[in-house]
This record gives structure tokens, C-alpha cells and sequence, in this order.
């Protein structure tokens, strides 16, 4: 395994905030060049262009913190100016109080860690799969207001007056909420009574406000994964959201050096849990967790819905395999499937969906 050392001439390390960045300039063995800062804007982002050209004029790799967040900028900056990015985690602080802690030292210890670590992370692209983000993170934000907003009605109606409960107590939830919804005021009624119709009907209008907004995000996201990738909405238990987290994890073609690579981003890959004469594995419970979100709902909808995949599921256990470690295994068939399908030179065409819709 090569390492960045070998391929680069210097490493420019940045720690970035949201009005500020940190950069330093590091040679291939790890000394520090130069250090400067700058604001956290175009001008800011020019700046540092300039100092990495001046800092190391041949090939240079930048490490970025929070590409997903403070860097994003600075990030797509560099990515039009065609310059290499990769993106590195948080660095390891010290154990003890008496650790050393400055934008600078941040900034160092993100380039030395590009320069030592065996597997650059490369960053997620912006365009598309920013667009598909940001529709997730809205609906999902929609979707627990109005888990939220319901729970708050069923206490209203729990401790509501006697004659206003047995209105309601028969009734389903979406019935609840839209009798609710359209409440009058009753002016007949005591101060306790009238104020709780209030509350209900204000609370029920605010659920049906929130579904009606995720629906909508919803169906602007099946717009955009129809467009993306239309070969994951022919897979048997992908739905829109479903496939939106995939392709928002995956971000593009080349990001994963392999299959294995992608199993263990999505945190499907087995962990070895052998000990003397037992040789077995576990799940993997690191990785990215709405990767691994998604691919837990499609197991569980073939393994419910799929002849094929019950049939793989049971002679899994004949084998010996526990339910759990059953579904594990299935689990890494189902994300080998899907990388192949997302790194498919021609996406364009859907090819046979009946092989589509089997478990691997």
C-alpha cells in the first residue's frame, strides 16, 4: 500500500471554523513549512491558494477538516481550481487536560495524519447529491416535528374533558387528526373546554401541515433519484428515501476504491469474533448508520416479501448461522449488489430488473 508521502512534495493541512481557517504547509516527512490564516470567504480562500502555491510549487494534496460543514466552501474552491482534496477526521486529542490545543496544531496534525493514514477519504461531491441531502435532512426534520406534534395530541386527548374524549376515543389516529383539525370554537363551554379545543385543533392543523411538507420532499426527492439512478427504484425493497441515503453516501464513481471498501462504510462488513474453537463473525456497528439504516430496511423487506431471499435466509440457519447472523450475511449481499449497480460504467440503461430484484 503506497502512501500520500510518495506521490506529493507537500501536504497543506487546514482547520477550518466558520469565520476563520488555519492552514499549514508540510513536507513529505512531516516538517512544518509555513503556517498562515485567513477569513473563511473568497478572498480568505484565494489567499490560501496562493500561499500553498508559493509553500509547495510542485505536487501538493490539501487536508481539510469538516468538508461537510466549515470546509464545504473552501472545499468546492479548491475542487474548481483542480487541485487534490482529501478529507481527514477529527484529530485525536490528548488524553490528558495538559494537551496543547490551537487552530495551528489542528491544522498540523490533519496534514500528518493525510500523510499516515493507508486510505485517503475522498470528499463527497456538492451539485446533485447535495440537493438530495438537503431534501433528506428537511423531511427528516418534518417527519419528527409531526411524530412530535402527534404525541402531543394523544396527551391532549388523554387528559382532555370527559365529553370531549368520547369524541375522539373511537376514533383511528388520521381520523383523530382531521376531526381535530376542524374544530370549531364552542363558545358554550366552560374555559377549560374551549381552551383544549383550541390546543387540538392549532396541534392537529400543525400535523397535517408537517405530512403534507414531507410528502411534498418526498416526491421532490423520487424526482431527483429517478433522474440519478432509476436501476435502484427497480430493486426489490428500495424506496425513494431509501435510495436517496445511498446515493448521498456514495456520492460518486471512484469514491470507494472497492466493494469491500463500500460493506464497510455501510458498516455491513462481518467483524471476525472467533475464540478457540469457536470460528464465527459479528455485525459491524461502525460506519456510516443511515447507510447502514438503509440497507437494514431493504433486508428486511425481502426477507418478508422475497422467495429467494427467504429461501437464502433459511439454509443460512441449516448451515448453522444464527437468524441475526442469517440477515448479517444477507445484508453484505445486498450492498455487493448495490455497488455494482451504482459503479456501472453504462447507468443508463436498467438492464434485466427480474436479476435486479434477487439477493446476491
Amino acid at each position: 500500500m503506497t502512501m500520500l508521502a510518495e506521490h506529493v512534495d507537500g501536504v497543506i493541512g487546514v482547520d477550518t471554523h466558520r469565520d476563520t481557517l488555519a492552514a499549514v504547509a508540510v513536507s513529505p516527512i512531516g516538517a512544518v513549512l509555513a503556517s498562515t490564516d485567513s477569513p473563511a470567504n473568497a478572498r480568505g480562500y484565494r489567499h490560501l491558494l496562493d500561499f500553498a502555491r508559493q509553500q509547495v510549487p510542485g505536487r501538493r494534496c490539501w487536508a481539510l477538516e469538516g468538508i461537510g460543514s466549515y470546509g464545504a466552501g473552501l472545499a468546492a474552491f479548491l475542487g474548481q481550481a483542480g487541485e487534490q482534496v482529501v478529507e481527514v477526521c477529527r484529530p485525536k486529542r490528548a488524553a490528558n487536560r495538559g494537551g496543547r490545543k490551537t487552530d495551528m496544531l489542528d491544522a498540523i496534525r490533519a496534514a500528518k495524519e493525510a500523510l499516515a493514514t493507508e486510505h485517503l477519504i475522498q470528499p463527497r461531491l456538492r451539485g446533485e447529491r447535495e440537493a438530495l441531502r438537503v431534501l433528506l435532512a428537511t423531511r427528516h426534520g418534518a417527519v419528527l416535528a409531526s411524530t412530535a406534534a402527534i404525541n402531543q395530541l394523544k396527551a391532549l386527548i388523554v387528559s382532555a374533558p370527559d365529553e370531549l374524549r368520547a369524541e375522539l376515543r373511537k376514533l383511528k389516529r388520521p381520523a383523530q387528526i382531521a376531526y381535530c383539525a376542524q374544530f370549531r370554537d364552542r363558545p358554550a363551554q366552560d374555559l377549560e373546554h374551549r381552551m383544549t379545543v383550541r390546543a387540538m385543533r392549532s396541534t392537529a392543523q400543525r400535523v397535517q401541515a408537517l405530512q403534507a411538507e414531507a410528502k411534498e420532499l418526498e416526491n421532490e426527492i423520487l424526482a431527483l433519484v429517478r433522474k440519478q439512478a432509476p436501476e435502484l427504484l427497480g430493486l426489490l425493497g428500495v424506496g425513494p428515501i431509501t435510495a436517496a441515503q445511498i446515493l448521498v453516501s456514495w456520492s460518486h464513481q471512484g469514491r470507494f476504491r472497492s466493494e469491500a471498501a463500500f460493506a464497510s462504510f455501510a458498516g455491513v462488513s462481518p467483524i471476525p469474533a472467533s475464540s478457540g474453537l469457536t470460528n464465527r463473525h459479528r455485525l459491524n456497528r461502525s460506519g456510516d448508520r443511515q447507510l447502514n439504516r438503509a440497507m437494514h430496511t431493504i433486508t428486511l423487506i425481502r426477507m418478508r416479501l422475497d422467495p429467494s431471499t427467504k429461501t437464502y435466509v433459511a439454509r443460512k440457519i441449516t448451515e448453522g448461522k444464527t437468524s441475526r447472523d442469517a440477515q448479517r450475511c444477507l445484508k453484505r449481499a445486498i450492498c455487493r449488489q448495490i455497488f455494482k449497480i451504482l459503479e456501472r460504467s453504462d447507468r443508463n440503461r436498467l438492464g434485466n430488473v427480474e436479476e435486479l430484484a434477487q439477493a446476491a
